[in-house]
């Protein structure tokens, strides 16, 4: 089996003039453009840091350069070397045919170099979640529930899922921190308006957002899915909540007030 290699710097700590040897996720490439000595091709390059380009300055050969423009794809994790530029106030990556840059297979990376990964322990958070579920007293609601977190494999991909690409959530284990996270408020606002139906209250907090399950896909990357892109979060949620309740039998008027928390968000 490879050995596992590890970044040695992330992108956030790059200061211009180092001399870079590490490994980076391809978040996206540049066609090939003819420039004064040869051809040259742009990388955009990211880490669970940052993200930087990366330029490389090939040689007149049009089909060597292309040969390896090929070679790399999207989402590749790639070992590449160069030098830490400055270029109009941003810093990117420099880099010529004397520099490596080699494509890594799966089992020659970890995934927590690329993708960020939550704070807080994903177990007790799920943990703390199932508590609230295991509360529900309305046996139509707590069904609901248990319809979609007694499955094995919504629970796992619950505990998993990012709630974005980027700034909300943005991290494994981000969906359920952020649902633990409206579970919690609604609880407090009970506190205050106790006239409100809480079991309610609760359930649409939980399953507000199970949309983002399909909405994102996580590879070396977090990003949207074709589904994601299309649809949203809130019409795949609906969609969700919808074949369940038709499985389940639920009651009209509960079906309805379900729906309106989702599409109300």
């Amino acid at each position: 089996m490879p050995e596992i290699i590890r970044k040695k710097q992330f992108i956030k700590d790059f200061r211009a003039d180092q001399i870079i040897n590490d490994i980076f996720v391809v978040k996206f490439k540049k066609p090939i453009e003819p420039y004064k000595n040869g051809y040259k091709f742009e990388l955009r390059l990211g880490d669970s840091s940052r993200e930087i380009m990366y330029k490389y300055w090939g040689p007149p050969e049009e089909a060597k350069v292309k040969f390896l423009y090929d070679m790399i794809k999207p989402d590749d994790v790639v070992l590449a070397q160069g030098r830490v530029n400055e270029w109009k106030g941003q810093l990117e990556i420099s880099a010529n045919e004397e520099n490596a840059i080699k494509i890594l297979s799966k089992d020659e990376y970890d995934i927590r170099d690329f993708v960020r990964m939550g704070l807080k322990p994903v177990e007790d958070m799920f943990k703390e979640l199932t508590s609230y579920v295991e509360k529900i007293e309305n046996k139509e609601l707590k069904k609901l529930l248990d319809y979609f977190f007694n499955d094995e494999k919504f629970a796992k991909r619950f505990r998993e899922s990012p709630a974005a690409m980027y700034i909300h959530h943005g991290w494994i284990g981000g969906l359920l921190e952020h649902t633990l996270s409206v579970a919690k408020l609604c609880e407090d606002i009970f506190k205050i308006h106790d006239g409100m139906d809480k079991d309610l209250l609760i359930t649409g907090a939980i399953l507000h957002d199970i949309g983002k399950l399909e909405e994102f896909s996580v590879t070396t990357n977090i990003k949207v899915s074709t589904k994601g892109m299309l649809l949203g979060h809130v019409t795949i949620g609906i969609e969700m909540l919808l074949k369940a309740m038709d499985q389940l039998k639920t009651p009209e008027e509960i079906k309805l007030k379900i729906l309106h928390i989702m599409i109300t968000h």
